[in-house]
């Protein structure tokens, strides 16, 4: 655990090293920059806020891609679930009106059953056709943005909008602040330790990872491997749908805007990529890239390093805390097979060194 910590932080550091040689290199202040987005993102209660409210949907869809790929099954749909996931918030929202202690959990339980559902349709499509779920998952986010732009023009469309958007929802869908702070932060954090319960605690948890290990061994073993990719997909769904609830209800519109989903999607299958499936790590990379997020326009404002460098950024953080992964991985597994080789060889030579020893006495 502490070798894997110290090569993350070491892929990190060369990550930021390497981002500040490239803004030197283009003429920026980079030290200032970085200054710049870290006073942007956290030095003030409203800055981190914006983001712990930024790192809610980002955790959800990192432990989405997370679910997927650790129980060997792939889901590249998470922004196709989180479209479906904030379009039955604002549907049921706008039909139905309750006090918020009924309205929120009813809002937060349609959400994670209408991802689910729609990554259920990928997870039934492979087990009934045997078709693909790396091209079907994409294929259902085309779905969902034509679905949800259709719904937003025409069933749930605000009248006299100058922009297709729906109406704010009912107020009792709207998740309470904390101070500065959206308590939407505290539903990521409530899947996050369900989500380690089950994926560290229980038996469908085991199984599921044992599955992203080695399939035929858990099919051998006698696991269910097809009821385990079902089960992995929909909870995958589920988190994806929920962090487009919370887009809703957390949001400070509340209501579905064109583009709502933005690249959560694909972050969250960066974020399970950088953190090798692990749950709590997942977690903290989606808090290191709400950082960069959130703090990407104060280094604009204050250095004018464009806001579009923090996607390259994000990117080259991948790139060095994967490869420094993969090249200390094989440095240990050589200086491993060096030390069974020499242990090996010295005791070989110990019964002949006796012998020798013996003869001459």
């Amino acid at each position: 655990m502490k070798k894997d910590l110290l090569i993350a932080l070491a892929g990190v550091l060369c990550a930021f090293l390497a981002g500040m040689a490239i803004l030197a290199a283009q003429g920026y202040d980079a030290p200032r920059g970085f200054m710049a987005l870290i006073e942007y993102s956290l030095m003030s209660e409203m800055s981190l806020g914006g983001t712990l409210q930024r790192a809610a949907p980002l955790i959800l869809t990192g432990l989405s891609a997370t679910a997927a790929f650790g129980s060997n099954a792939v889901n590249l749909g998470q922004l196709g679930q989180v479209l479906m996931g904030a379009m039955a918030v604002t549907t049921v929202g706008l039909v139905v009106d309750l006090p918020a202690p009924l309205m929120l959990p009813l809002l937060l339980a349609t959400a994670a059953i209408a991802g689910g559902l729609w990554c259920g349709i990928a997870a039934w499509l492979r087990n009934r056709f045997n078709m693909n779920e790396f091209i079907s998952t994409l294929m259902l986010n085309f779905l969902a943005e034509y679905f949800t732009l259709w719904m937003v023009r025409g069933p749930v469309k605000m009248a006299n909008a100058n922009t297709p958007m729906s109406p704010p929802i009912a107020d009792g869908g709207h998740l309470p602040a904390l101070g500065s702070i959206s308590s939407s932060i505290l539903v990521a954090l409530v899947a996050l330790g369900g989500i380690y319960i089950l994926w560290n605690r229980s038996r469908a948890g085991y199984e599921m990872r044992m599955m992203g290990l080695n399939p035929v061994f858990t099919r051998i073993g006698g696991c269910h491997n097809r009821e385990n990719f079902t089960r992995a997909m929909m909870i995958s769904g589920a988190l994806a749908g929920l962090a487009g609830g919370l887009l809703i209800m957390g949001g400070i519109q509340h209501q579905f805007l064109i583009g709502i989903g933005g690249t959560y999607g694909w972050d969250g299958v960066m974020l399970a990529i950088i953190a090798n499936c692990q749950v709590l790590a997942t977690s903290l990379y989606a808090l290191l890239f709400a950082v960069l997020q959130n703090g990407a326009l104060g280094m604009e404002l204050e250095t004018r390093v464009p806001s579009e460098f923090i996607m390259v950024f994000q990117a080259i953080i991948v790139l060095f805390v994967v490869a420094s992964r993969e090249v200390s991985r094989r440095l240990v597994n050589q200086l491993i097979a060096r030390r069974v080789a020499s242990d090996a060889l010295a005791t070989t030579r110990q019964p002949a060194e006796e012998r020798v020893h013996g003869s001459v006495s």
